[in-house]
């Protein structure tokens, strides 16, 4: 039996390394060190590899943030699919009065956008938000279920079924996320010099390309994977969600991705896309002492205008996610070099987190 009280608190030690830096362009123009919170700790080098290409190309990796919202959907009942279509075709025309209550119950929620869909008698009505800095899980709840009481306020004939009807979709991986989206929308590319690749990763761009076709594309579609072709986003966003102090449940979704690649005249064309990049520098968890360090070293916790050092956080995510993406497949071009790594990496002593470590 357990010696401590059911609600006291303790803290788990995950080994942490800053890592990098990583040159970003495109929304940022900067070179930033990156923590990584891992057991896997071969993870470490490995990204670092990634950096040091970065370094090595002028515009290093380039960013961009195509789209940022955060969704629930709501749930209502009625007797039969012409009421709840009835329901629907309300909330479409009545909208800017929606909008209005959600401003009316938050500072920084934004109502954005209202998707029905009807199955039978059940309305699912997915609504997204604009969240300021904050990743949004509470806020768009809050909103909801304001947006629920002045829905059913207009004496249509449906009733409450929940505020959450897994249509928004919250971990959980699904396609919807990829279509409408779920967090931030973030692209992060770079175009790599042909010595810079056999030098560097120690293969070639066609070697990559092949690669990125065969097992991410067609690989993962054997394996019916649901909108997502990569090799191991979910190891990065993972080390990075836990250092900065993000709700980390949010890789199941965040890690459906897709990288693609292309051999070009003047290098290799790599990218990463990640549809639902669900990250915020305020709320749960960033209290913490380990967390505010963090979030401090990265520079997101300047004054900016709502929403801007998520959004860096987003980008500076999204970067560290193709470091350790190319350096995966990269090796895995070569017989034997993943293991080796592994092995090499994973059966030394680690020492303590400290720097640079790329």
């Amino acid at each position: 039996m357990s010696q401590h009280p059911a609600d006291e608190v303790s803290a788990t030690i995950i080994p942490t390394r800053w890592v990098g830096p990583i040159r970003i362009t495109g929304d940022l123009d900067e070179s930033v060190e990156v923590p990584l919170a891992t057991y896997e700790t071969p993870l470490w080098p490995s990204v670092g590899r990634g950096a040091r290409v970065s370094r090595l190309v002028e515009d290093g990796i380039r960013v961009t943030i195509v789209d940022e919202r955060m969704t629930r959907s709501v749930l209502l009942t009625a007797d039969n699919a012409e009421a709840a279509h009835t329901a629907a075709r309300m909330v479409d025309a009545r909208f800017a009065e929606l909008e209005q209550v959600v401003r009316g119950q938050s500072n920084y929620a934004r109502l954005l956008e209202a998707h029905s869909e009807i199955v039978g008698n059940l309305l699912f009505v997915r609504f997204a938000f604009s969240t300021g800095d904050a990743s949004g899980h509470n806020m768009v709840t809050q909103a909801s279920d304001a947006l629920l009481g002045a829905i059913l306020s207009w004496g249509l004939a449906v009733e409450y079924g929940s505020v959450s009807g897994n249509y928004c979709s919250d971990k959980k991986a699904t396609s919807v996320n990829g279509v409408l989206g779920r967090g931030r929308r973030a692209v992060a590319e770079i175009l790599i010099p042909h010595e810079v690749t056999a030098r560097t990763l120690r293969t070639s761009a066609q070697k990559v390309t092949d690669l990125v076709t065969r097992k991410n594309l067609v690989g993962s579609t054997i394996a019916g994977a649901v909108r997502s072709a990569n090799a191991h986003y979910a190891n990065m966003l993972l080390g990075v969600y836990l250092a900065t102090g993000q709700d980390a449940a949010n890789i199941v979704e965040g890690s459906q991705g897709i990288t693609y690649a292309e051999v070009r005249e003047d290098g290799l064309y790599f990218s990463c896309t990640l549809p639902h990049l669900i990250v915020g520098t305020v709320g749960n968890g960033k209290h913490l002492p380990h967390v505010e360090e963090a979030l401090t070293r990265l520079g997101c916790r300047e004054e900016r205008e709502p929403g801007e050092n998520a959004r860096r956080l987003a980008t500076i995510t999204a970067a560290t996610v193709l470091c350790g993406e190319l350096s995966l497949l990269a090796a895995q071009t070569n017989p034997g070099e993943l293991m080796a790594a592994h092995v090499a990496f994973e059966r030394t002593p680690s020492r303590p987190a400290r720097g640079n470590q790329a």
